[in-house]
């Protein structure tokens, strides 16, 4: 009987494992860079969207402690009353439904009313009757902490006095500055913003997601912001 040999199968070539990742390592590079250029050409044409000025915003919180003194509900009202009247609605969404939140960032607490939110800018008013002191967060928005009521205390690093903001006075922390601050005892105030708003929320829920666990204000917190901005995204505010 002849015997019979089985033919070995030859093995097909497989490619390469080290060019295969180095292709997608690259795609990864290049959507990497893509990304990187289109957010530094946003970033340099950012001003574009925004409606609101400082120096307007100033005088209406000067305005408005002249106008209320003593009264920080009167000063509130004055503030979205004048800017109803200043904007009108199909350049900017104002929420004029006074909506209380609590507001936990940075180790601070205190309660906040959105009366504007959108992509590039935010308008709130902030504050507590008791006094917090936390830190300021690193943002990528310049922050301008208008006092209307009460001081607001703040340092940093090396320096060796506070500073020390007064009703009518405005706190400017640009952007990428951080400080401990304090709202002495009571304070209260309006806080505008201008930069990019979405990148500064996770300051914002981060201490309630590792520390209150008080969902039904994330939950508002959410629900507000992002209604209000939408309502200016369908308006054609950025």
């Amino acid at each position: 009987m002849a015997s019979s040999k089985k033919s070995t199968p030859k093995a097909t070539p497989k490619p390469a494992a080290s060019t295969s990742c180095f292709v997608v390592w690259a795609k990864r590079l290049v959507i990497l860079a893509v990304l990187l250029a289109t957010f530094a050409w946003l970033d340099t044409i950012k001003d574009r969207w925004y409606v609101f000025e400082p120096g307007f915003l100033h005088e209406l919180a000067q305005s408005a402690i002249e106008a209320s003194p003593n009264d920080t509900a009167g000063m509130i009202t004055h503030i979205v009353t004048n800017l109803t009247e200043t904007y009108p609605k199909n350049q900017i969404n104002i929420n004029t439904k006074q909506e209380w939140v609590f507001n936990n960032a940075g180790g601070a607490m205190g309660a906040m009313y959105i009366i504007h939110a959108s992509i590039t800018e935010y308008l709130i008013i902030f504050g507590t009757p008791l006094g917090t002191e936390g830190h300021s967060g690193i943002h990528t928005a310049d922050d301008y902490f208008h006092i209307l009521v009460g001081e607001q205390w703040a340092f940093q690093p090396g320096q060796l006095e506070m500073e020390r903001y007064t009703p009518g006075m405005v706190h400017l922390m640009p952007r990428g500055v951080a400080k401990q601050y304090k709202m002495h005892e009571g304070c209260w105030a309006m806080e505008y913003a201008r930069g990019w708003i979405p990148l500064m929320l996770p300051f914002g829920f981060a201490d309630t997601i590792t520390s209150t666990l008080d969902v039904p204000t994330l939950y508002n917190t959410i629900r507000i912001t992002g209604r209000e901005m939408i309502k200016n995204l369908l308006i054609g505010k950025i």
